[in-house]
């Protein structure tokens, strides 16, 4: 039980690490203050570069694939919660491993180095789930590509992730609590979107690689950076991909 609480609260803190503010303010810029203001990989590939933004990708998913993958090591499914169902129990195993990957993405969207602000915990739950079953994560990946490549909208790659990794668990025989991970995972991811949908909706959601347009009242020159932050309406939460 001490070693499982260890590795929750430590999961908690390791999924609040704010790679995007970070990597950007190593380029001398504010990324809460570009763009849509999210930290996340996307607002950071817009507002400082391809590079960054790819770089901040891999460092949030890696917050999600180590926690989990020490927690699986640790903890080799030894424990389980019985939930009572009537005159039977429901045993589910591996649920340690689970609950650290939950950690991993609450943290990430409820930063304590960012006064409970984060992100939209995409990157970061992918890294959960490929730690929980590789084959799943893969396929979700290049799902998430795909998707990418098609619609040019990362948000809505994001959300169909959220989505498909239930269904590619149930399809690969995971434990039920897998399962269950997963549709917690993809429902927070989702529910994290909510600014994003609303964009969707209005048809204002930007695209990759979308040229953003100067105001019309506004006849000042702009500096690149700041063509490209006017490419996203504010964030209402100020949450990151």
């Amino acid at each position: 039980m001490i070693t499982a609480a260890l590795l929750i609260v430590a999961a908690y803190v390791i999924g609040g690490l704010p790679f995007g503010v970070w990597v950007a303010a190593a380029r001398g810029i504010d990324i809460r203050k570009m763009g849509s203001g999210s930290t996340g990989a996307t607002n950071v590939y817009r507002c400082v570069g391809k590079k960054e933004g790819i770089l901040v990708m891999i460092l949030d998913a890696l917050k999600g694939y180590i926690p989990v993958t020490v927690a699986i090591m640790l903890d080799h499914g030894s424990m389980t919660l019985n939930l009572p169902i009537g005159p039977a129990n429901l045993i589910l195993a591996d649920i340690v491993p689970c609950i650290v990957g939950a950690m991993t993405m609450i943290g990430h969207s409820k930063s304590i180095f960012l006064q409970f602000a984060g992100g939209k915990s995409a990157a970061t739950g992918l890294g959960t789930i490929i730690a929980l079953n590789p084959a799943v994560g893969a396929l979700l990946f290049v799902i998430f590509l795909l998707t990418i490549k098609v619609t040019k909208i990362v948000s809505v790659a994001s959300m169909t992730a959220g989505v498909v990794d239930v269904i590619l668990m149930a399809l690969f025989k995971a434990p039920p609590t897998f399962i269950g991970y997963a549709a917690f995972g993809g429902l927070l991811v989702i529910v994290r979107h909510k600014a994003n949908i609303q964009r969707l909706m209005n048809g204002t959601e930007p695209r990759i690689g979308e040229k953003a347009k100067a105001p019309p009242t506004d006849t000042s020159p702009q500096t690149d950076l700041e063509v490209i932050a006017d490419q996203v309406e504010p964030d209402e939460t100020k949450t990151a991909n």
